[in-house]
């Protein structure tokens, strides 16, 4: 089980699926929602939550104050847990949308403030690569990406189009940050 940390689901338990799924910590978690609080990107945002899991990340930011947020998935059965997660909460504007992100990704629609890119550790690096350089026109010009990933894997490629910023280190988590560019 993890919980929502803050917002208007504070505390509020969601279910994690069983296998495949890591969820962020609610120490890394909570230091990233301090991080996007202090910078003001949550009041009424989009938000765009990739290899969603759980579900964990949309939800948090949708109880501190954003306004949508897509939650993408590929597997049903935790397409599965994050639907029972949006019930459970009672958060509205949460959708779940079942696809592998690269696939979701070649569709524009709307542009979004926040996304949040969050795959299995292992194995994706070049899939990460691909997903941030698919992201950019999805980004409106003052929109935030945040990569988390396993401190021992390399470096992400920043495609054209979005700038990276310091990398923040809590233990085996790096989150990797960018803004969009020019």
């Amino acid at each position: 089980m993890s919980r929502i940390v803050a917002g208007t689901a504070g505390g509020q338990r969601i279910q994690v699926p069983p296998h495949g799924v890591r969820p962020t910590s609610d120490r890394v978690r909570e230091a990233l929602f301090s991080l996007l609080a202090a910078r003001g990107v949550l009041e009424d945002a989009v938000v765009l939550d990739l290899y969603a899991g759980s579900g964990a990340l949309g939800l948090e930011a949708l109880s501190r104050g954003a306004l949508i947020a897509t939650l993408v998935e590929r597997d049903p059965r935790a397409c599965g847990f994050i639907q029972t997660n949006v019930r459970a909460t009672g958060l509205t504007g949460g959708a779940v949308r079942r696809a592998s992100v690269p696939t979701f990704l070649k569709r524009p629609t709307d542009t979004v403030d926040l996304v949040f890119v969050d795959p299995p550790y292992a194995g994706t690096e070049d899939e990460v690569d691909t997903v941030l350089a698919l992201l950019v026109p999805w980004l409106a010009p003052d929109a935030l990406v945040v990569l988390e990933r396993d401190s021992r894997t390399r470096v992400p490629t920043w495609p054209e189009g979005l700038e990276p910023e310091e990398p923040r280190v809590y233990g085996e988590t790096t989150l990797h940050l960018g803004t969009p560019s020019g």
